[in-house]
């Protein structure tokens, strides 16, 4: 049985993000695979301390050896035969948390020797975006700001990324509480009725994909 996991970059655990990942869960296992969906939130870490000690000669590892909430969990990732990365998009980007993990996970992979960025193993490499962006907003911060984060990982892993997008999204429960436009709640609710199964139905269909996906 294959093992995917699922790195959850999002603060909000039943929002918009939590709904994506849940859908490419179900897909991937309907198609038999086992999967794993971790909240980065929910976890004491820090990004890449920049130590040196994965580049160390002589001493070759494969993940970051550095101790603490997800030392673990980065060599899980490691073994896996998937990944999902998923988050929100913040001011064009992924959460700091998703970016901290990210560091941590590609750094013991670089080799300065070879100009490269190489995994052990190779493997299926998906990423989850959430936003409140228009569709094509959302290509262009695509192509441009996450450009690096989707390519060095994908790269390394050996795999063409797959990335689906949830856009225009509704951003909270009540939108008469906050200070957003006039008519932003109703054409919000539009577009969600217009489009938000549908992308729930194109995560599960990337979940099936994946676990369906040869080596």
């Amino acid at each position: 049985m294959k093992k995917i996991m699922i790195i959850d970059g999002g603060p909000r655990r039943n929002m918009n993000t939590g709904a994506m990942v849940e859908a490419f869960a179900e897909g991937a296992r309907s198609a038999d695979a086992e999967v794993k969906h971790v909240r980065l939130y929910d976890i004491d870490y820090k990004g890449c301390r920049s130590c040196m000690a994965c580049q160390l000669k002589g001493k070759p590892v494969d993940t970051c050896r550095f101790k603490d909430g997800i030392t673990d969990l980065l060599a899980e990732c490691a073994a896996a035969d998937g990944l999902v990365l998923a988050s929100p998009i913040y001011f064009g980007d992924i959460t700091a948390q998703l970016r901290a993990f990210w560091e941590r996970l590609v750094f013991p992979w670089l080799s300065y020797a070879k100009g490269e960025v190489k995994a052990a193993k190779k493997m299926p490499v998906a990423f989850i975006y959430t936003m409140n962006a228009s569709e094509a907003y959302a290509a262009q911060i695509r192509s441009t700001n996450l450009a690096q984060f989707e390519g060095v990982l994908a790269g390394a892993l050996g795999h063409e990324p797959e990335a689906i997008l949830a856009c225009n999204t509704v951003q909270v429960h009540d939108y008469s509480r906050y200070e957003f436009a006039e008519g932003t709640s109703e054409n919000k609710q539009v577009y969600k009725e217009a489009h938000w199964e549908e992308d729930l139905a194109k995560a599960r269909e990337a979940g099936a994909r994946m676990a369906n996906a040869q080596d």
